[in-house]
């Protein structure tokens, strides 16, 4: 029967680019190319399962939910069947997979690529129909591509059809595809127009790994399918039953284009592969494995194929010498631990001047006061604040550095020991004084706001304190409410005060859904923070979201997604799962977390908390006896503010 399909598919292929030569496409050629769908999916049918996961955890990300129904791909005649890890994301207690003649059989899991987010299982069957793998090296953009999967109680399989519309992607893990891809088919496989598997699909980010990365594109035309080939080629190490991670070296680069950045070393970091191996801030890696690359996107796609366990050879140049260096990739390396030198930097002017000292701080053990100017770190020149928040991150804590200020016109060289980022919010915390003329031309709204996005049509509302002016930057909170209440008239009541002591605006994006916030919302939000942006003058370095309650998950998302723009999160009445990602030394991150004494997730929230601090993320976790009318007691408001207008500390 196979013969017959295939020799069927090769004469309406034939037919097809006759028809395309000498006329334009018509009726017959609709026609002949549904036909050849239709034997494609026919081909790969049989190899196709339903597979149903029973009991977990009932949310993995906010607004989704990886259990219940989906696909996946016979990958071995003995009962091995591949699909998306976002189905197991959720842990569930149980696993049935039913085969394309119905027979139906409990499935054990063996093991996950954790690299390319498929997941391998078992069960006990023998004689099992394995689909023709389509070669990587014959992938083409715009060829015919057809997502496929068994979700639905059908003797069929659900089609989608599509064009491949790039090869290598996500770092050279992916092929992608327009067709529509979603929870209802990941694990599923992507197939060619002869009925040959290209991929299995599977939601990616080149932004994030996890289960859950790259969901919110669900479709919108933008999919990915990990090549069989790949999985096949490691399929005898996933059978062993461990899993396979991404390999990682330790190091970043100083461009942030990778596209068009060279790979020139930035950080090199601590007890990683890289340092162990020799490598240097400064070295160029030019050949990886003996292949040439001039561009960071070309050395992390050599990557994105890799390991954690394989070995790689690189070649660097360290100005007119050439290194050749091996290594071992690993899994994790110690997580970044940011070094507290313990100041407020001044806001305006020139210099990294002194604002504030910080109490019991490293600074102020060494003798900084209050208005000194810092010019060298260790007798490299510091001409700005962010050059010395820069210096202070290339130390760990314990280390010291020799610190030259001017002092009243005087130079002083003083000897710091720097610490770790403190646990708690400064007592007592002056605000920055705040000016009360504004400056010629600053005509910008102040007072409560409400906007509409263009492009989105939702609405967000706002507050920008009266004491607002442009030449002085002032900082943002993203408010992410709970559920289908907006809160506004409770925040913006008791955040108002602080809203103007402190020279803080509010953004609150409205969620326009009774279930509360999804991944598709992520945009959104963004978009608000973007459009404040271009009006407003905002402090880089202190913005922050802020959610309580159901929120929380989702602000937490936001705020791992979005490191480039936002700084922190303060997070109020719910716990996190999983694990923190890695905390990344250039866009680094503070949270506050609270809970009341009476929520029942108290115990939890702790627990999140110390998890974030494991990671090394700067992590204040507090507690207060009830909430105030739904919201915050004025107290905690209080606290948090003050944190948040210390979210520029070095």
């Amino acid at each position: 029967m196979k013969s017959v399909i295939t020799s069927t598919t090769t004469a309406i292929l034939l037919l097809l680019a006759t028809a395309c030569v000498n006329a334009a496409p018509d009726a017959k050629l609709e026609a002949l190319e549904e036909q050849a769908f239709k034997e494609a999916a026919a081909i790969v049918a049989p190899s196709i399962v339903r597979i149903e996961t029973v009991g977990g955890l009932d949310q993995v990300s906010p607004g989704l939910t990886a259990g219940g129904t989906t696909s996946g791909v016979i990958v071995s005649p003995d009962g091995y069947v591949a699909s998306s890890a976002f189905h197991f994301a959720a842990k569930p207690t149980s696993i049935l997979v039913t085969l394309a003649d119905s027979r139906r059989f409990p499935a054990r899991l063996v093991s996950t690529d954790r690299q390319r987010m498929i997941t391998l299982m078992k069960i006990d069957a023998d004689g099992l129909p394995v689909p023709r793998m389509a070669p990587r090296d014959g992938f083409k953009v715009g060829q015919w591509s057809l997502a496929l999967g068994r979700t639905f109680d059908s003797d069929q399989p659900s089609v989608s059809i599509g064009i491949v519309s790039a090869i290598n992607r996500i770092w050279g893990k992916a092929v992608q595809t327009d067709a529509k891809v979603s929870p209802v088919n990941y694990g599923g496989p992507l197939v060619d127009v002869q009925g040959r598997v290209m991929g299995i699909l599977v939601p990616l980010s080149p932004q994030s790994n996890g289960e859950t990365a790259g969901v919110e594109w669900y479709d919108s035309g933008i999919g990915f399918a990990v090549p069989l080939e790949d999985t096949l080629a490691v399929l005898d190490r996933m059978k062993a039953g461990d899993d396979l991670l991404p390999g990682v070296f330790g190091v970043t680069f100083q461009g942030r284009d990778s596209a068009g950045s060279a790979p020139v070393l930035d950080r090199v970091r601590f007890a990683s592969p890289a340092e162990k191996a020799g490598l240097k801030k400064g070295d160029r890696i030019i050949a990886v494995d003996g292949r040439p690359v001039q561009f960071v996107a070309e050395l992390r796609s050599v990557l994105g194929r890799k390991y954690a366990g394989d070995e790689i050879a690189f070649t660097a140049q360290r100005g007119e010498q050439k290194l050749d260096v091996k290594l071992t990739l690993v899994e994790k390396i110690p997580p970044f631990d940011p070094a507290y030198f313990g100041i407020l930097p001044q806001r305006q002017g020139e210099g990294a001047v002194v604002r504030i000292v910080l109490p019991d701080s490293p600074a102020e053990r060494a003798g900084v006061k209050a208005k000194d100017t810092v010019t060298t770190w260790n007798n490299e020149p510091v001409t700005t604040a962010r050059e010395l928040a820069e210096r202070v991150s290339r130390q760990r804590p314990g280390e010291t550095a020799t610190v030259m200020v001017q002092r009243e016109g005087k130079p002083e060289t003083l000897t710091v020991k720097l610490g770790s980022f403190p646990e708690t919010v400064p007592a007592q915390l002056s605000a920055d004084a705040l000016s009360t003329e504004a400056p010629a031309g600053d005509a910008a709204k102040t007072g409560r706001l409400s906007e509409s996005l263009e492009g989105h049509d939702r609405k967000y509302w706002m507050y920008v304190p009266e004491s607002y002016r442009k030449d002085r930057p002032a900082g943002l909170m993203v408010f992410l409410h709970p559920g289908a209440d907006s809160m506004e008239a409770a925040v913006l009541g008791i955040w108002k005060p602080e809203c103007e002591r402190r020279g803080l605006i509010i953004v609150a994006p409205q969620c326009d859904r009774p279930a509360g916030w999804s991944p598709n919302d992520l945009e959104f939000v963004q978009d608000c923070v973007a459009k404040v942006k271009e009006t407003y003058t905002i402090a880089e370095q202190r913005v922050f979201a802020h959610a309580i309650d159901t929120a929380v998950p989702f602000a937490a998302v936001y705020t791992f997604r979005n490191k480039a723009t936002v700084r922190g999160a303060a997070l109020t009445g719910a716990s996190l799962r999983g694990n923190a990602p890695e905390n990344d030394p250039d866009e680094r991150l503070q949270f506050h977390l609270s809970a009341s004494l009476a929520d029942k997730q108290v115990n939890a929230i702790k627990a999140t908390a110390d998890m974030l601090k494991k990671a090394r993320f700067p992590t204040v976790y507090t507690t207060f006896a009830q909430a105030t009318e739904g919201y915050l007691p004025g107290l905690m408001v209080e606290e948090i503010a003050r944190w948040a207008d210390a979210l520029d500390r070095i």
